[in-house]
């Protein structure tokens, strides 16, 4: 029975703040690395120097930056306008909140034990096909084309090992508080339509990472183990994972450990799973469960920053286990206001995601 499912008002409580500081820490850590997608990881540490935000600490932001250097390496020419510190107002829009949304959304209409079938039917109702990118897109195009899953994932897809199953694994973990494998099998059912392989493990081993930390009661270290222990060990994914976590426990220095996994896993796309996956535990290691350490380290390592800033932030979030816990630099410009393209959640707040959250982290 996870926690609050008939534990009383009070343990009901710390559950449901322990949701709101994931869902802040996941907006905040997105946000972050928003503004340097698709950026190499040398002009990613030339523009945060530039300011004094280096190793980084805070939002990225263009005042103080030489013309010369913003014109050598521009932000992301989609987010800088809504996520540079000078422009944040409230959450924008982005999948990495997107999918969650949808997940809440598959939750309630169908319980946790939906089917492929059941994700396909919501896509096609409530996603706008505008607003998936690679493998979702994919997907998506066969839907409409009369292919079923799981073929949707194999049929013309050539990203179906990126990232793109990982950034809607976190609503499958906090609702398991205590119960890694069901959230890896609630992950693995949801991936499968558009992810095989790698792409599918990245998203078992985050929502087993998350439904570790969700219980208060384990710290990243284990809850990073009980991730990898939902995967087969012997996939390139578990093994770039361990070797992430194995560099930021010998290395000090975060900077050293980002470039040794550059230089070992740079023949990989940016946004493929094994890379990411790799930083991110390497992230969360290095941070030791600090909040503003974790979602700082995965964005400043490159790669697909918004995503692994999201995460992390997700994980560290749960641990804090209370929203006022996490720094305010973070979460006050978020205005418990989300934007997104899922229309019935549109200008929501955080506090009512946790809220919606945990109605299905204890429903019987």
């Amino acid at each position: 029975m996870p926690p609050g499912a008939g534990g009383g008002v009070e343990e009901s409580d710390v559950l449901r703040d322990r949701l709101h500081a994931a869902w802040l820490g996941r907006a905040a850590g997105c946000l972050l690395g928003k503004p340097v997608e698709k950026l190499p990881l040398t002009a990613i540490r030339t523009l945060a120097r530039a300011t004094g935000n280096w190793p980084l600490s805070t939002w990225f932001t263009a005042r103080g930056v030489p013309p010369e250097l913003l014109a050598a390496h521009p932000w992301n020419r989609r987010s800088a306008a809504t996520s540079l510190a000078e422009n944040i107002d409230g959450m924008p829009e982005d999948d990495d909140l997107n999918y969650p949304l949808l997940n809440l959304l598959l939750l309630q209409r169908h319980g946790c034990g939906f089917t492929t079938a059941d994700v396909a039917r919501l896509w096609l109702d409530e996603l706008p096909a505008g607003r998936t990118f690679t493998a979702e897109r994919v997907a998506y195009r066969n839907l409409l084309d009369g292919i079923e899953p799981p073929l949707t994932a194999v049929h013309r897809n050539p990203f179906r090992e990126w990232i793109g199953a990982q950034i809607r694994a976190d609503v499958h973990g906090w609702t398991h508080p205590g119960d890694p494998a069901a959230a890896a099998e609630q992950a693995y059912r949801d991936a499968t339509l558009t992810h095989t392989a790698n792409g599918v493990y990245g998203a078992m081993f985050v929502a087993a990472t998350l439904a570790t930390a969700a219980t208060g009661t384990a710290d990243v270290h284990r809850s990073l183990a009980e991730g990898l222990a939902v995967i087969p060990p012997r996939s390139r994914l578990a093994q770039a994972v361990r070797r992430g976590i194995g560099l930021a426990r010998d290395i000090s220095d975060f900077d050293t450990v980002v470039d040794r996994l550059h230089t070992e896993l740079g023949g990989y796309h940016w946004v493929h799973a094994v890379p990411n996956a790799a930083l991110l535990a390497a992230a969360l290691t290095h941070a030791d469960g600090d909040f503003s350490r974790s979602i700082c380290a995965a964005v400043s390592g490159g790669w697909d920053t918004d995503s692994n800033g999201a995460t992390a932030g997700s994980v560290a979030g749960l641990l804090t286990g209370h929203p006022d816990r996490l720094p305010e630099r973070w979460t006050s410009p978020l205005k418990n206001r989300l934007a997104t393209s899922v229309p019935s959640f549109d200008g929501i707040g955080f506090d009512t995601l946790a809220e919606l959250t945990h109605l299905e982290a204890v429903r019987p």
